[in-house]
């Protein structure tokens, strides 16, 4: 029930979309006044990109919160090649997806996989992420799940480490495959402009 109110909420909200550069963006506009900004592979489908903004108390606009993608460097071009170093040298949290797992990769960690915990917290319904040498803990949610109302399952949970890399997978329960699938078809109903020829909001 909770999936088809999700796939309800997709419908029936206001949707624009463009071709650009391989990419079929999709914007979402809900009745609450919540934007979606999705991105696709057009050849693939994958997703690429998926960020959110909601309107402020005061019915302002905010800042763009990215769910799934690469992030930005924030104020690179204004940063001394020493400090921009430095902060490449931070561990570097990500989201990128594949067709049956969400997937998250945190760049920057050298330590041996033996190193990391990763579990499901059933409780607080977000994933833990920690080493014994005490060096690195991350904890974070799976908005999918939520959105669907469904459970965490530590069965579904998988790591691994390679390239000082932490690539954590979330196999996607049948629930959210459906959904999606079901997603791409609504979205071959969207008029979709190509190039510069329309103005689709998720640039």
């Amino acid at each position: 029930m909770a999936v088809t109110g999700w796939m309800e909420s997709l419908r029936t909200a206001q949707k624009t979309a463009l071709l650009q550069d391989g990419r079929r963006k999709v914007h979402y506009l809900f009745p609450d006044g919540k934007e979606m900004a999705e991105e696709y592979d057009e050849k693939t489908s994958e997703l690429l990109v998926r960020k959110w903004r909601v309107k402020s108390a005061l019915g302002a606009m905010g800042q763009w919160q990215l769910e799934v993608g690469e992030p930005a460097p924030l104020g690179a071009g204004n940063l001394r090649p020493e400090l921009i170093k430095e902060s490449n040298a931070n561990p570097i949290f990500m989201r990128k997806d594949t067709k049956k797992s969400f997937q998250w990769r945190i760049r920057n960690l050298p330590y041996p996989k033996d190193v990391y915990s990763v579990r499901a917290d059933q409780k607080e319904r977000c994933i833990i992420v920690k080493t014994t040498n005490k060096k690195y803990y991350k904890k974070f949610s799976i908005p999918d799940l939520d959105r669907h109302q469904l459970p965490l399952d530590d069965a579904l949970l998988s790591f691994a480490h390679a390239n000082c890399t932490l690539i954590i997978s979330y196999q996607k329960p049948k629930e959210v495959v459906v959904a999606e699938s079901e997603l791409q078809k609504e979205l071959k109903k969207v008029k979709t402009a190509h190039g510069n020829d329309g103005d689709c909001k998720t640039q």
